[in-house]
């Protein structure tokens, strides 16, 4: 009979949570939240490009291609980010965060000059943000420590 891991007051005594899904459901959200995610951007973006005028045929296909290249770009963040150094991860999450909310704030038909420049402020705080979160849970190598 397998005896249960040991316990401390509800969590394991290697003081990370357990893990409560299975493999196959972490292997359709891999696939399923770039979709997901995806789907919101580009009905997101066609909706600024509207500007509140009628869905038109056009419109429709802007939204699944903007859709599209947001989902495979997020799939392909997901899975070779975190291979890199933490630096290099942080950069990579900055620079997609800021290119996407840039392109979506541009199709409000906003100038080019505030898009950029709210765009670069919201690269910014992603950078420190993420530096912060990768820096204080990988090691110099890239693996976690908690």
């Amino acid at each position: 009979m397998a005896q249960a891991a040991p316990t401390s007051g509800g969590m394991p005594r290697s003081g990370r949570t357990p893990d409560v899904f299975s493999a196959q459901a972490h292997a359709r959200s891999r696939v399923a939240i770039p979709v997901v995610t995806g789907l919101i951007y580009g009905y997101w973006a066609a909706a600024n490009r509207r500007s509140g005028g009628p869905i038109t045929g056009w419109n429709l296909l802007f939204g699944f291609l903007t859709a599209l290249v947001f989902a495979v770009v997020l799939f392909a963040v997901l899975t070779w980010a975190p291979r890199l150094r933490r630096e290099l991860h942080a950069v990579v999450w900055t620079a997609f965060v800021g290119i996407a909310f840039g392109f979506l704030f541009s199709q409000s038909g906003d100038s080019v000059l505030t898009s950029i420049a709210i765009s670069l402020a919201v690269a910014a705080v992603t950078f420190i943000l993420m530096f912060y979160r990768f820096y204080t849970h990988e090691d110099a190598a890239g693996n976690r420590i908690r």
